[in-house]
C-alpha cells in the first residue's frame, strides 16, 4: 500500500452537488493518478477529504488489480452441424448469384460455308 501512495499524484479540488458549505468552500474531492500504468482513480461522495481520500485509494487499487488479472485463454468450441450446413448452403448461393453476374464472353466460331 506505501508503494502505491509513493507511485500516486494526488490532487485536490472542489466538487459539485449537495454537502452544504463544507464541500462547497472547501477542497475535498480528490483524484489520483498512478503514475507508472496512468490509471486514474476520482472520490467525490463524501463531505470530507480524508474519506474521499480512502475511497479514490481503495479505487485505484481494484483498477489496478483488473489491469494486472491473468485472464483465462477462450477455449474455441466447434461449431453446430446446423450452423455449418446452413453457412455452407449460403456460400454456394453467394456463389452462384457471382457466376450469374460474370460478363459472357461472345464465342467466335468461325464456319466456312
Amino acid at each position: 500500500m506505501s508503494d502505491l501512495r509513493e507511485q500516486t499524484k494526488v490532487t485536490f479540488y472542489k466538487s459539485s452537488g449537495p454537502g452544504g458549505q463544507r464541500k462547497n468552500k472547501k477542497q475535498t474531492a480528490v483524484r489520483l493518478y498512478h503514475m507508472p500504468t496512468g490509471v486514474t482513480a476520482v472520490a467525490t461522495e463524501h463531505r470530507y477529504q480524508s474519506d474521499n481520500i480512502d475511497l479514490a485509494f481503495r479505487r485505484l487499487e481494484e483498477k489496478i488489480r483488473q489491469l494486472t488479472k491473468k485472464r483465462k485463454p477462450r477455449i474455441t468450441s466447434k461449431p453446430r452441424l446446423i450452423v455449418e450446413e446452413h453457412r455452407i448452403r449460403f456460400k454456394k448461393l453467394k456463389s452462384q448469384k457471382k457466376v450469374l453476374r460474370r460478363k459472357v464472353n461472345p464465342v467466335r466460331m468461325d464456319w466456312d460455308f
